[in-house]
């Protein structure tokens, strides 16, 4: 169930027609965001559910043995990352493992059909597997550093673990965050719920209106409907950055939104990465929540930075990697990870020597550089082939001014065009403080939401899942 479709909004309507009243009560209130999340999650494919409910009992359980039994804690934590790491490993990437070993078993002429003997179901990525268990897996590794205590109500534990609005794509929300907030049977405030509907309505328009629109135009470069060389790629990457930007974005502002309306508070996911004017700058604003787990979780617990430079560089990489390996069982993440740690490596070196000369670097070149090494990445991301990431940042670097494409796809730039003011204009209010001011003024907000609900109405894109679905 997306939340771009009409059976959303019917389930959300009959969620929140009894959610008033069954919320009251502690664990009728868990019963029911447990019962609508089975709903919201079954509608795809019912048969995940088992998948969901297997791991989250192995944590649920494994949590308490941790808590109650300190002296086999780490026996209990292996056991349970290695189901959650075991359920993500069949479903997403056996088939991309098989696929790598058969490739290395005919550079020395075997033939071995490992994909052919693989069972039907690893063919099938259950949608969200990557969040819920990320999800799951700090719940017992918080536990077992003694940085929370566990749930003794299973219907406590899954009503973190399945909660709807972020359950298939994120923010991922930490147990420590939120289990206390489940006890809670808050009221919202008419402010509370105002800011609610804005940041709904702020989703729907950043995913149907700009990023589905932005969409068409990528999709038919990367299908290679018209291709160019030069510039045209350029304009195909800054269309793809903000169409992956908005469509994440819109998702967790939607799910940070319904999560307001229950009473409850989802962390920002997203804090304008194109505004950065670093790269460890862009990934302190890009996705925090997977960032952060990924620090949290992968980066200290290899030793972060503490144990030299070499060994920081080192900790960065494998993150990094990790990182892109999180996205996807295809080799263009890993290549996109890769890529990224290379920049975070260079950036360090650069800053140290940098900062021993006493050299600075303009704040708004620094931007335009990062920017340009982002849009970069983005083809790794992207592409679907090795090849076709050569051949495309092979025509990026060709000279090649031609815009006669612009004429022949106005709609796109259109909102490429919205999207620019978007951001500029909000870097602008950050620089000016009248402007924020004014943008602050009642009858400026309702002008402003006004005319975004009026092009979610009239102006949405072509109906598309959101790009994360896939993660």
């Amino acid at each position: 169930m997306s939340f771009n479709s009409l059976p959303f909004l019917v389930f959300i309507l009959f969620f929140f027609l009894f959610w008033p009243i069954l919320k009251k009560k502690k664990n009728i209130r868990y019963l029911y965001l447990v019962t609508s999340s089975f709903i919201f999650y079954g509608w795809w494919d019912w048969r995940f559910l088992f998948l969901i409910v297997f791991s989250g009992f192995i944590d649920f359980f494994a949590a308490k043995l941790i808590n109650n039994n300190r002296k086999q804690a780490k026996l209990f934590l292996i056991l349970s990352l290695l189901v959650n790491l075991l359920s993500l490993s069949v479903f997403k990437y056996s088939v991309f493992l098989a696929e790598q070993l058969e490739n290395i078993f005919q550079l020395v002429s075997i033939s071995i059909k490992l994909k052919e003997r693989l069972p039907e179901f690893t063919y099938i990525l259950p949608i969200g597997i990557s969040f819920y268990t990320f999800q799951s897996m700090s719940y017992t590794i918080d536990v077992y550093k003694k940085t929370l205590k566990p749930t003794n109500n299973v219907l406590h534990f899954f009503a973190y673990l399945i909660m709807f609005p972020q359950l298939v794509a994120g923010p991922i929300v930490r147990a420590k965050d939120f289990l206390e907030q489940l006890n809670q049977n808050r009221k919202i405030s008419t402010f509370e719920f105002w800011n609610a509907i804005k940041l709904i309505i702020i989703g729907y328009f950043q995913k149907t209106v700009i990023a589905d629109n932005l969409g068409v135009f990528v999709d038919n470069a990367f299908a290679g409907v018209n291709n160019q060389s030069g510039l045209y790629w350029w304009v195909v990457m800054i269309c793809f950055a903000f169409q992956i930007y908005f469509d994440f974005s819109g998702y967790s502002q939607i799910a940070r939104g319904l999560a307001k309306l229950m009473g409850y508070h989802f962390k920002m996911n997203f804090n304008h990465p194109y505004l950065a004017v670093s790269l460890k700058d862009f990934w302190n604003r890009w996705h925090i929540s997977l960032s952060t787990w990924f620090r949290d979780y992968v980066y200290i617990p290899l030793g972060g930075s503490k144990k030299g430079k070499l060994k920081s560089h080192i900790n960065m990489w494998m993150t990094m990697l990790l990182s892109g390996l999180w996205h996807g069982a295809n080799i263009n993440f890993i290549l996109w990870g890769g890529f990224h740690a290379l920049g975070l490596s260079m950036e360090r070196i650069l800053g140290s020597s940098f900062a021993k000369r006493k050299i600075r670097i303009n704040e708004f070149i620094a931007g335009i550089l990062v920017t340009i090494y982002v849009l970069i990445g983005w083809v790794f991301f992207r592409s679907s082939s090795i090849e076709q990431i050569g051949t495309i940042i092979n025509q990026m670097f060709d000279i090649n001014f031609n815009y006669n494409f612009i004429r022949e796809n106005l709609n796109a730039f259109v909102f490429l065009l919205i999207a620019f003011v978007i951001e500029g204009g909000y870097y602008l209010q950050k620089q000016i403080n009248w402007l924020e001011k004014f943008n602050k003024l009642k009858h400026i907000e309702v002008l402003q939401y006004s005319l975004m609900i009026c092009s979610i109405v009239f102006f949405r894109g072509p109906e598309q899942e959101f790009i994360y679905f896939q993660f």
